[in-house]
């Protein structure tokens, strides 16, 4: 069997309702996370390559609503010529909130995304400024050129980071019953932009 690249997106404290978090995705209670941590051990077992991506925020990351005087929660502005959702503090560096919640030995490498306090970074390959993460460089070494994707949330890191993947060559698929969205609204329509990219979304389990 062909080694394929899993990539687990933000699965992580502050996005869970299980660990009663920051921004908590709707759905995402133990029950959801230990089927996560199921899944991802079976692909292991299975020998493909996993990698996490990690939200990793500094306290004064310019997507917190708190870092903007007058400004509230899910709040959208402009900054520059790029549009920003302000979000509750969340997955700042070295709290309980960015802990992931699946054990590190299930990956090969963790790869960290959003430190720039200046650029939000939806996607695991590069921010809103065009700064490129470890992911793709780490994958081409590994001569991975097929993908699956899930984790947090399906609307937001899921979708870029498929769409980035699907972008840069890669053969994706997004194993959506492993996945969670801010709401149904977003995800439904996060799941046809991912389509209409050539993504495949009914992934089988493994």
């Amino acid at each position: 069997m062909e080694s394929k690249g899993v990539i687990v997106a933000d699965v992580q404290a502050d996005f869970t309702t299980w660990k009663h978090g920051a921004l908590a995705v709707p759905g995402t209670d133990r029950a959801f996370i230990d089927q996560v941590r199921r899944a991802t051990a079976a692909y292991k077992r299975q020998g493909h390559a996993v990698f996490a991506v990690q939200d990793w925020h500094p306290p004064d990351h310019v997507s917190f609503f708190t870092n903007h005087p007058g400004r509230k929660p899910f709040e959208l502005i402009a900054i520059g010529n790029r549009s920003q959702v302000l979000w509750p503090p969340h997955c700042i560096q070295g709290t309980a909130g960015a802990a992931l919640l699946l054990a590190e030995p299930l990956f090969e490498a963790v790869v960290q995304k959003g430190t720039d306090r200046r650029f939000d970074s939806y996607s695991g390959f590069k921010d809103d400024g065009g700064a490129a993460t470890e992911l793709d460089g780490l994958l081409q070494r590994r001569g991975l050129r097929e993908l699956i994707i899930y984790g947090l949330a399906t609307d937001y890191c899921v979708k870029a980071t498929a769409l980035d993947a699907a972008a840069a060559g890669y053969r994706v698929a997004v194993v959506a019953s492993l996945c969670r969205g801010i709401t149904p609204a977003t995800t439904a329509a996060a799941l046809e932009t991912m389509r209409a990219a050539g993504i495949g979304i009914a992934a089988p389990m493994p």
